[in-house]
């Protein structure tokens, strides 16, 4: 019982370092790139559009995707790691 219960905190654990790093993924592009580093990046252009404003419109929305999908898959491996599959 003792191992099982230390399993499952490994695994709590892992599953919210993995939360923490794509939510620091996200904040960085969507505050740190939309808006503090807006001015910086807009002498850049992607698609017609200064790139700061890009990254606040489009860029933390594809991010935020992107990360849902790498987030699942991290979370297939931790599941099978620690045997918590479906």
């Amino acid at each position: 019982m003792a191992n099982s219960h230390n399993r499952a905190q490994q695994y709590w654990r892992a599953n919210l370092k993995l939360l923490t790093i794509c939510l620091c993924i996200w904040f960085a592009v969507s505050f740190g790139a939309g808006i503090l580093l807006a001015d910086f990046l807009n002498q850049w252009r992607i698609g017609g559009y200064p790139l700061g404003f890009w990254f606040a419109q489009q860029g933390s929305i594809y991010t935020f995707v992107g990360l849902i999908f790498f987030y699942a898959k991290q979370m297939n491996k931790l599941d099978q790691q620690y045997q918590q599959g479906e």
